[in-house]
Parts: structure tokens; sequence; C-alpha cells
């Protein structure tokens, strides 16, 4: 996957741009990122916030080992599955956005 890709992925399936990066952030505090995807010129980074505010690097991965899954179109190579809770992070965030649109 290309960063483009991977970037129309992520705001496709709840993540919003804070700060440049595609981000996910908890429910009750919409605008500030708990977790984000650093996309860099030749790879991709995963990191989340830690309560002290630092970023820390969980999962990244170079552009060429990054493809979508086949079922559900999540870029395997990264860890996104693997993250607990991320998921449920993710259909959180996608659940305010199609809330938040009507």
């Amino acid at each position: 996957m290309t960063k483009e890709e991977l970037t129309t992925w992520a705001l496709a399936s709840g993540w919003k741009m804070i700060g440049g990066c595609p981000s996910l952030c908890k429910p009750s505090r919409p605008g500030e990122a708990i977790v984000r995807l650093v996309l860099k010129a030749t790879v991709a980074n995963v990191e989340i916030r830690k309560p002290a505010g630092r970023w820390e690097k969980v999962s990244g991965a170079s552009y060429a080992a990054i493809a979508p899954d086949a079922d559900s179109g999540v870029p395997r190579g990264l860890g996104l599955v693997s993250i607990q809770g991320l998921s449920r992070l993710m259909q959180d965030n996608r659940d305010s956005m199609v809330f938040a649109a009507r």
C-alpha cells in the first residue's frame, strides 16, 4: 500500500486528520488524539499516546510490507489487528462520525 492508500483507508474507517496524521480519539474527547498513524517517506508507524502525554511507537512497517486484508480491507503488516482495543476504538470513532453527520 502507498501513503495515499493508507490515508484513504484510515479516513474511511473512522480515523480523523489531527496534526497532519490520521488519528483516533476517545469518544469523550473527540479533539484529542490517542492513537495516530505516522506516515513517513518510506515507513508507516502506529503510535499510542501514553498517560504522561508522550507518544510511543508500537508497530511499524515499510509500505512494501503493508497489504490490505482480502476480507476486511484492514492493512496487514502494521499490527492493527493485534493491538488490543484498537478495533473497538476504530468502531467508536466510526460511529461518532456517522451520528455527527446526521
